[in-house]
């Protein structure tokens, strides 16, 4: 039976990266307990994998992420 929730971390940050709006770097940190360079070294990491994120200046909630193209199965499954 799917579920739909993430179930890991990873899973969780790019749930909240294909969302229309992005999401801005303390909404990742939230969802996930990271520390904000951990969650800009997992972005990092994101973009060595091929996955194309936007990021753009937000008014008041700072930067904003977000996937331009989603990871293919291959890199959903590493």
């Amino acid at each position: 039976m799917p579920t739909t929730k993430p179930q890991t971390k990873s899973d969780t940050v790019i749930a909240l990266l294909d969302r229309a709006k992005g999401a801005t770097l303390d909404e990742i940190c939230k969802a996930t307990s990271w520390q904000p360079h951990s969650a800009r070294a997992f972005l990092t990491g994101l973009r060595k994998k091929g996955l194309v994120l936007a990021r753009e200046q937000g008014a008041d909630e700072g930067t904003v992420y977000r996937m331009i193209s989603p990871p293919s199965a291959e890199d959903a499954s590493s």
